[in-house]
């Protein structure tokens, strides 16, 4: 019987190939990539890369952000089906229609958004660098902030801007965790660390109800260390920490390179319900296929690439 990753790993050499997988894919996607990350760091991983080839094991914006930055590169998503709920709250036609509301706002648009709706942002960001984005942005400018709303008000609280408007949409996975699952989870594990994605459900309400803590996004409650990480923020913390449980609150996905980076602490799931159907799309078959093949490419439209670009290059040279 053939073994799928050995035989990736071929036609990974043999097609001068880079596999990027994102935190939240299943762990033999992630076991088979050469670098596993967040938005931002496979975001820099594609625009550095000397690979001819990049398969990108993510959802559709993933793909389509590679594309705008490694334009000479054929970028290929093993399935075109895996897209993002939360990207689809908002179209490019709505964004125009807000901005012409606002025309003279800064829009700042999360990188979980297509590439026509890129073109239209001033700025891209991602979870780990959203609130330097609106730092370096003059505070007397008005910011229209999308698509999320959970992560909106968190960098409107982190950097007590009061002049953000935001978008309001949301990703349904981390819409799911709610404030409820927050106070039992922490009652019940008084000593842990408690990691939470900003894009949670239960961020704004988190926040006042924790108070904004010591300034870093940290506050003690319930003899436990709470903090709001991005994904690869969690990722950091995670190595660092002296705690040797942590409370994860986020897709699922992230706590096997957690697990498999750190085998002497113990990880937990703020719910094992939080899994994006999206991002398990992608199967090892899926990407074997595709590689040897070379199918699924996916392509951006140039006048759209080179308008996305500039929002995107922005967001990598402030981070």
């Amino acid at each position: 019987m053939m073994d799928l990753k050995d035989e990736i790993l071929r036609l990974k050499r043999e097609k001068n190939a880079i596999i990027l997988a994102h935190n939240y894919q299943l762990p033999d996607v992630q076991d088979v990539a050469d670098f596993v990350g967040d938005s931002l760091g496979l975001s820099q991983q594609a625009a550095n890369t000397r690979a001819d080839v990049i398969v990108f094991c993510g959802v559709h914006f993933m793909a389509e952000t590679a594309s705008i930055l490694c334009p000479d590169k054929k970028v290929l998503l093993p399935d075109l089906e895996a897209g993002c709920s939360l990207a689809d709250t908002i179209s490019a036609e709505e964004l125009r229609r807000w901005k012409n509301e606002h025309p003279n706002a800064v829009v700042v648009g999360y990188v979980n958004t297509t590439a026509e709706v890129k073109a239209e942002c001033d700025y891209c960001c991602t979870s780990s660098n959203a609130v330097n984005v609106v730092k370096s942005i003059s505070k007397d400018r008005e910011i229209l902030f999308l698509p999320d709303m959970f992560l909106g008000s968190y960098v409107a609280e982190v950097t007590k801007r009061d002049n953000m408007l935001l978008w309001p949409g949301e990703c349904h996975v981390h819409a799911g965790i709610r404030p409820s699952l927050v106070k039992e989870m922490l009652k019940n594990n008084k000593g842990s660390d408690f990691l939470i994605h900003p894009e949670c459900g239960c961020t704004t309400s988190m926040m006042y109800y924790f108070g904004n803590g010591n300034g870093n996004g940290e506050k003690i409650i319930e003899d436990c260390k709470v903090k709001f990480l991005s994904t690869e923020g969690m990722m950091r913390y995670a190595k660092q920490s002296s705690s040797k449980k942590l409370i994860v609150a986020t897709e699922i996905g992230i706590l096997h390179r957690m697990r498999k980076e750190n085998p002497d602490k113990e990880f937990i799931p703020l719910s094992n319900d939080a899994i994006c159907k999206y991002m398990k799309m992608i199967t090892l078959e899926k990407v074997y296929r595709s590689l040897n093949e070379m199918i699924y490419e996916v392509k951006v439209r140039k006048d759209i690439a080179d308008k996305a670009r500039v929002a995107i290059e922005r967001m990598l040279a402030i981070n």
